[in-house]
């Protein structure tokens, strides 16, 4: 869950800051001022009209945002997602449930409110992230955080909490707190109950993000049979790494166990060969954005999981903007962001954009990409570009549709810069880089034009190793500002790229190195 006053001050230095440098003016002899640019601009593809959508792919609540996820699906496989409507102007009391249902992740149905926040004299003026799970009675239980900062007569900020339904509509409340945390865990820390059965155990499991005062962040476990005595089992996992690890969830995958958790703005996870663990961290555990400085940048953050049939999403959210447009920080809640997981043969997790938008952008949309800068062998739809050091070559392939996907094969030298480049329309001539870096092993973006992506280190990025191939699947889906890139289903970074709406065209660019990009294809919603 978020707590008030929740790194907002550190976000605004960061983002003047950035502002500042990273959105630097363009040098007295940056390409965008040449003659030639200038020559070859005026020769490029028209704009076309641009007008943005409602969010459909990753849907935002009128008048608020989208915080952490508690995902449920039913039994007829319509994905339920429960989650903290988090607004500008949080009152004493913050952070009711609201709810989301899909059946295809496609287009959403707005429930609205599930479970309001209660009276600064009760546990839970505020409310945290929890989970929802039907017993075997058929009743539905919405376990959550109360947080009440008044510290609950010095029994701890935060407790486990729970409210009952029939029809996951209408929730009544139990007044009273389940438990508090154990002795030598924090008071102030103590969140996120996932509860689910155990058939092997024959009880009901609750991971909980809790912080020992010995070990720091851990996810301590809680057992019971009738979902209302809870006995403490200890923890399953301390990495002795982060303060908290936030939204706990345990899942598997062809016998093998994962355990999700977030903390710095970002979600990680590890790996287990049973759910009891031992629980060990890949050697890179991050498989979305994240900030430079830990803590500056909320990409995609609070996932959880979602099993409908055979698949596996991770269900999070997109920080809604900084103050500093394109800067890559992003503030606590947003829209809601799911991908698909996918399980590669070490055991790795990797992302890629869900199935099910295959089925949603189904209708081609034909480009004709012109050179712009630099040189550019284009035919049909591959683009081979060129460009000498200090120089780079850029084919402009139209106005960037509202809604859209772009999939390409990215071959480049593991020690190069390639990308997307969006601008290029009459009302903004200047282009910005969706950066494959492979000097950094970064996939970026933060406003940078693609002359300033050497001069400026990351500020908001995913990691990836470009040495162990030359030739990349990347997959890029869009929708309004929101530009998420999938990258050879290992990673995605999710991006609001504001540059890259009311008009901007959308291309390819290679800096000071040669990159093909074939098998182009965009497609639009039919």
């Amino acid at each position: 869950m978020k707590l008030r006053k929740l790194l907002i001050p550190l976000l605004l230095v960061l983002a003047m800051l950035l502002a500042a440098c990273g959105g630097a003016p363009a040098q007295e002899n940056n390409v965008a001022d040449s003659q030639e640019y200038q020559d070859n601009l005026s020769e490029s593809i028209p704009d076309e009209p641009y007008e943005a959508v409602d969010y459909t792919l990753y849907p935002v609540p009128e008048g608020g945002y989208v915080g952490d996820t508690m995902p449920f699906v039913t039994e007829d496989g319509t994905l339920e997602l429960y989650y903290l409507y988090d607004t500008d102007h949080n009152g004493q009391g913050y952070h009711p449930i609201y709810k989301y249902s899909t059946k295809d992740l496609c287009g959403y149905e707005d429930h609205g409110l599930e479970l309001n926040y209660g009276q600064m004299s009760e546990p839970d003026p505020a409310l945290g992230t929890g989970s929802v799970m039907q017993d075997a009675d058929g009743v539905y239980h919405l376990f959550y955080t109360g947080h009440n900062d008044t510290g609950n007569g010095g029994l701890g900020k935060e407790c486990v909490m729970v409210a009952t339904s029939t029809d996951r509509e209408n929730w009544e409340k139990n007044p009273e707190p389940l438990f508090f945390p154990p002795e030598n865990y924090s008071h102030d820390d103590f969140r996120d109950p996932e509860v689910f059965w155990v058939e092997d155990d024959q009880c009901y499991w609750l991971l909980i993000a809790g912080r020992d005062n010995e070990l720091g962040g851990v996810v301590a476990k809680y057992t019971s049979t009738d979902l209302e005595n809870w006995e403490f089992q200890g923890h399953i996992y301390a990495p002795n790494a982060q303060f908290m690890l936030e939204c706990p969830d345990l899942f598997e995958i062809n016998g093998t166990w994962y355990l999700t958790y977030s903390w710095d703005c970002v979600t990680y996870y590890a790996i287990g060969e049973s759910m009891n663990g031992p629980f060990t961290a890949p050697e890179d555990n991050i498989l979305d954005g994240q900030g430079t400085t830990p803590g500056n940048s909320f990409i995609f953050y609070a996932a959880k999981t979602a099993r409908i049939g055979d698949d596996v999403y991770l269900c999070g959210w997109l920080g809604r903007a900084g103050l500093s447009g394109d800067s890559g920080i992003y503030q606590w809640a947003g829209n809601l962001l799911n991908h698909q997981l996918v399980q590669h043969e070490d055991k790795t997790l990797g992302l890629k954009a869900p199935d099910t938008f295959e089925n949603y952008f189904t209708q081609d949309k034909n480009f004709q990409a012109v050179a712009v800068e630099g040189e550019a062998d284009i035919s049909g739809n591959n683009i081979a570009l060129k460009a000498e050091a200090d120089s780079y070559a850029l084919a402009d392939m139209g106005t960037r549709a509202p809604t859209m996907t772009l999939e390409c094969d990215v071959t480049m030298d593991p020690n190069s810069r390639v990308g997307f480049a969006f601008g290029g329309s009459e009302k903004d001539p200047i282009y910005t880089a969706l950066c494959l870096d492979g000097p950094r092993n970064v996939i970026r973006y933060e406003g940078y034009e693609i002359s300033e992506m050497e001069q400026y280190d990351p500020a908001a990025f995913t990691r990836f190793d470009f040495s162990a191939n030359t030739t990349h699947h990347v997959k890029l889906v869009c929708e309004n500002e929101i530009v998420v890139l999938y990258i050879d289903n290992v990673k995605a970074l999710s991006s609001r790229i504001f540059h890259s709406t009311e008009g901007a065209h959308i291309g390819v660019f290679a800096d000071g190195c040669e990159a093909s990009f074939d098998n182009i294809s965009m497609k639009i919603p039919g």
